[in-house]
């Protein structure tokens, strides 16, 4: 195969603009680019009024927690703060190192919110919350709930 210098030059110019973070040095996480918020000590998520092992009827509200930090809207960057992230039937967290891909099972709460009203099919299902910066980047280290099981049934007949 024959490569011209131009084509050589090219490519080189195209691998440098398309892909900047191949020839940066440290900084990042696992070469992502991205440079985690960190999270403070003690610092904590969770569910109000939901616990392991509950059975909820659907639709149900789901109440989120924060400790040791502030929440800030998507976009506004602060530090020590974040929104919540809500994790559905996930058996792993995504990438850490990249912002949250938003999902039918990885809702953004990027407004700020503190709760959401769910429908769900009847049947068991993981919740968890994850806490992420104004990137949608969850925090070094990560501030995340457990993972709770919940049974939902069908709603109730009016």
């Amino acid at each position: 195969m024959h490569v011209s210098r131009l084509g050589a030059a090219s490519l080189a110019l195209i691998m440098a603009f398309c892909a900047p973070n191949l020839f940066a040095g440290g900084g990042d996480d696992a070469g992502s680019g991205i440079t985690r918020s960190p999270s403070p000590h003690g610092a904590a998520v969770g569910f109000d009024g939901l616990a392991n092992g509950d059975t909820v009827a659907t639709p149900f509200t789901v109440h989120f927690r924060v400790e040791g930090m502030d929440i800030a809207p998507a976009g506004t960057e602060q530090a020590n703060s974040g929104h919540h992230h809500l994790l559905i039937d996930m058996d792993e967290l995504p990438d850490p190192n990249l912002p949250l891909p938003a999902s039918e099972q990885l809702i953004h709460f990027g407004g700020g919110q503190t709760e959401t009203e769910l429908t769900l099919p009847a049947g068991e299902h993981t919740l968890q919350l994850v806490f992420a910066d104004h990137r949608h980047v969850p925090h070094d280290p990560i501030v995340k709930s457990d993972r709770i099981t919940i049974t939902v049934t069908s709603s109730a007949a009016p």
